[in-house]
């Protein structure tokens, strides 16, 4: 893993000030356009909470030569998407594109960044859609508990308000606001424009001189934040609202990025909360205290957070908080172990590794480490990582993670849960003894099996497939970072039986707890050691077991994936501590404000069968789930179907096939099986609804219509219709949302699935207005049917759906993702070889047909969630 991420960067300085990163990738055909400009939350002064955000969002809303909307449809009809996101420290926007669109998203790109309009109308229009977002955030229990662990940390520094800014202060700002705080802080001198793709560093390089070398130069305004004393504390809050599950955030002070202590310091948080084996998962979610936690070293420019996060039953806060206790002395007092570091180091570099895979993921950080200083930041980071000891972590720990210095936040349903005092806190943090943490059984990665004879396959649309008599391997060569994603899936032959729904889901998430002789922790360690961690994959049409690793470790993961598949040892208490976990897990979606309108919808749509329930179940399905039935659907189930082994990275496909044919030849032999017909739909004259009513700030609608499965002859033209409908240039966000301002989120996807398809949309506005949102949603609807859409959306919509092809293969996973589907539900191997074309041919005339049959309003399906307009 020695590598220089930052071989080949060239780097210049403009005249103006603005700073050029460039690096060719020729691992895929796509190409990012990365703006990093050093603005964020920090430089606002009080009268002005949130306003960074705020010119995010008008980036997008014109120039004097491209009107509103324009910028979004230029970079769609390009092949493109464009996005943007806002941090403490910096505002980011990017623009990923075939690397043939190279010029076009630089010029809009630079015409957005250099000439923004800032229309007052606009303006008031899209701080509607601002509030609307925030609303969102407030309805959001995980974000509400983090961003208040900000505020009861830190007294003075502006980290500690609620960054998005609030409705009173945000419906106020006015263009005059925006233009100053615009011109003194977007200036050359404080932008960093990052390209990296399939194209020329020379070409690169002079398409972005020309695009940027004539923003003129100007001073920057220089309004730090207060800054914050040191104090030695013990703080603690609790919230409470309409939440089902209590979430739980502590945290300590901690150190800005550059700082020699925050490397050791991200391998502390790999420590305790990277990866199933971590110190965090073993003691508190393997048991099931917890149904969720991770650990985390934030450091934004000016200084840093070191957090550690769950989601967990209310009852239990209290465990929780003692175990995490416990584990933050024992890294404090005893630091880890040479094999615990090696575990969550390897882990740690190989996702820092595959952040790096996608184009914006390389010119983004790449951005960033300039903005600290220069983008050689990079390799420091990463020999910090690589360096570190046992006693460099044990040190950092003791030195920031003081039991004297703790906060707390906890958010709890508002009559269950005990409220969280600094006493309580602080009797928590004053461990006096350790337990012996246990040591994971057969930790070491299990011995490699010989490769078997010369394995011969067909390559078909560049990926080899070669038959076994038990399985079919898929492999293909995606180069540009050393890793590969593994899996081993198989196809859902029928869905679970209604009472037990969750059936499958519980069987291959509770063979991650214990397989071939190795448990739970075992096969953590062996995995991450590898570089991975072992996922068990639950969707509507197969199940299975997956992990991205190492290249040079494929064989050892592949053999591990195998136990999970043919030895999980299913034990009576791990099947009913993963019943617990999936139950609460279950019961926790009513706060997701996204997936529980869909649930419902779907449910509405379907009835109680097949995709009418989760594939994950209910909690009152889950339940009634028993060890037997597990062991049962293990060995009908799993074990009866015909196994599809995948690996996608950088490998070379014949050799690994070799290899791969030696871990999974002598699987019994089966045959192909198709999954189950179609299934039926509960819709029919009228529109059916469930609902549920919510203490929350928003309300949300999801519609579900009928549509094509995944082999249907029109799925094309359905996902043509999508990509018209939704999304940054789209007909309904800028109908919903640019000119009614009635949402920050608006979207409508072609859903396809292997016994059924459907067209959905869906948004979330203030409850007062969801009368209005449904009857705008509709009326947008209705027109697709009425007209055909015209040239120019037809050929945005066409090319970025082309374009998207391209831009998919820069990610090994998801490359692989596309081979799963087109495999188990899809055409065959032989749909990937050109996917643009199959877009290229839909026509206006088959949209309307589309639109037509399926979009049919007394024939669909809603899901809705009432808000109250509730706010924290």
């Amino acid at each position: 893993m020695n590598r220089q991420w930052t071989q080949d960067v060239v780097r210049t300085v403009l005249p103006n000030g603005l700073t050029l990163l460039a690096q060719r990738d020729a691992s895929a055909p796509a190409v990012a356009v990365v703006t990093h400009v050093k603005a964020g939350f920090f430089d606002e002064p009080d009268r002005w909470v949130g306003i960074s955000h705020v010119l995010e969002h008008m980036f997008f809303k014109g120039t004097p030569t491209r009107g509103v909307g324009q910028i979004a449809r230029e970079t769609k009809a390009a092949g493109g998407y464009l996005n943007a996101s806002t941090s403490y420290d910096h505002t980011s926007y990017f623009a990923v594109l075939p690397a043939r669109s190279l010029a076009a998203g630089i010029e809009v790109q630079a015409d957005a960044l250099k000439h923004p309009l800032i229309d007052p109308g606009e303006l008031a229009r899209e701080l509607q859609v601002i509030i609307q977002e925030a609303k969102r955030k407030l309805d959001t229990p995980s974000a509400v508990a983090y961003e208040t662990l900000h505020e009861v940390m830190f007294d003075r520094h502006r980290i500690r308000r609620w960054r998005i800014g609030y409705e009173s202060q945000l419906a106020g700002f006015t263009r005059d606001d925006l233009w100053s705080y615009y011109a003194s802080r977007y200036v050359p001198g404080r932008t960093i424009v990052s390209i990296v793709g399939d194209v020329p560093v020379d070409e690169m390089l002079a398409l972005a001189t020309r695009a940027y070398g004539d923003w003129q130069p100007a001073p920057a305004a220089d309004d730090p934040s207060p800054e914050e004393p040191a104090r030695q504390e013990i703080r603690a809050r609790t919230l409470r609202g309409d939440v089902s599950q209590a979430e739980l955030a502590l945290g300590w002070r901690a150190v800005p990025p550059t700082h020699p202590d925050s490397p050791p310091l991200d391998l502390a948080a790999a420590v305790l909360g990277a990866g199933r084996g971590s110190w965090l998962y073993r003691a508190l979610r393997e048991p099931g205290i917890v149904t969720g936690i991770g650990a985390y070293n934030y450091a934004p420019t000016e200084l840093g957070v070191f957090a550690i996060t769950a989601d967990l039953e209310p009852g239990r806060v209290a465990e929780a908080i003692d175990g995490v206790a416990e584990a933050a002395a024992r890294l404090s007092l005893a630091g880890p172990s040479d094999a615990e570091l090696d575990r969550a180091r390897t882990l740690l570099l190989s996702r820092w590794m595959r952040r790096l895979e996608p184009m914006e993921g390389r010119a983004s950080v790449l951005a960033a480490a300039e903005a600290l200083g220069g983008f050689n930041e990079l390799d420091r980071e990463y020999a910090a990582l690589v360096a570190a000891t046992p006693s460099d972590v044990r040190v950092v720990a003791a030195r920031y993670l003081s039991p004297e210095s703790v906060s707390a936040v906890v958010y709890l349903p508002k009559e269950r849960g005990d409220d969280l005092t600094a006493d309580r806190l602080g009797r928590s943090f004053a461990v006096t003894q350790l337990r012996v943490l246990p040591t994971p059984n057969g930790s070491a990665p299990p011995p490699r099996p010989a490769a078997g004879t010369r394995a011969i396959g067909a390559v078909r649309a560049g990926t080899l497939h070669l038959a076994l008599p038990g399985a079919d391997l898929l492999l293909r060569r995606k180069p540009g970072v050393p890793a590969v994603t593994l899996g081993v899936y198989v196809p859902r032959i029928e869905p679970d039986p209604p009472r037990l729904a969750g059936l499958g889901a519980l069987a291959v998430r509770t063979a991650v707890r214990g397989a071939g002789g190795l448990d739970a922790a075992g096969l953590a360690f062996a995995a991450e050691r590898l570089g991975g961690t072992l996922t068990a994959s639950v969707a509507s049409d197969w199940l299975g077991f997956g992990t991205t690793v190492l290249a040079d470790r494929a064989v050892d993961a592949a053999w591990l994936l195998r136990l999970l598949y043919t030895e999980p040892a299913l034990a009576d208490s791990e099947v009913l501590t993963e019943r617990a976990l999936m139950a609460a897990e279950a019961s926790q979606v009513v706060d997701d404000m996204f997936r529980y309108p869909f649930q419902l919808a779907f449910r509405a749509a379907f009835g109680d069968h097949g995709y009418g329930l989760p594939a994950s179940g209910l909690p009152e399905t889950i339940t009634e789930i028993s060890p037997d039935d597990v062991r049962r659907w293990h060995g009908g189930r799993m074990l009866g179907a015909r196994p599809a082994v995948i690996a996608v990275g950088d490998i070379d496909p014949e050799r690994a096939a070799d290899v791969l044919a030696g871990v999974f030849a002598d699987l019994s032999t089966r045959s192909p099986e198709p999954i189950a017909t179609a299934q039926s739909w509960a819709l029919g004259g009228d529109p059916l609804e469930r609902a549920a009513t919510r203490d929350k700030a928003q309300s949300a609608l999801a519609m579900v219509f009928r549509g094509p499965t995944r082999r249907s002859s029109e799925r094309h033209a359905a996902d043509v219709w999508a990509a018209v409908a939704s999304g940054l240039g789209g007909r309904m966000f800028e109908s919903l949302r640019d000119r009614r301002s009635l949402a920050y989120t608006v979207m409508a996807s072609s859903w396809q699935k292997g016994r059924a398809g459907a067209l959905v949309t869906y948004i979330a506005t203030s409850p007062e207005r969801e009368a209005e949102a449904r009857s705008a949603m509709l009326d947008e609807l209705g027109r697709f049917a009425d007209e055909p859409v015209g040239e120019s959306e037809l050929s945005q919509a066409v090319n970025y759906l082309a374009g998207q092809a391209e831009v998919r293969q820069q990610n090994g996973s998801a490359v692989a993702g596309e081979v799963l589907e087109a495999w188990m539900i899809g055409d065959g191997l032989e749909e990937l070889a050109s996917p643009g074309a199959a877009y290229r041919a839909v026509s206006a005339a088959q949209v309307q047909a589309v639109a037509s049959r399926y979009l049919v309003a007394r024939e669909r399906a809603e899901g809705v969630v009432r808000g109250t307009g509730g706010s924290r």
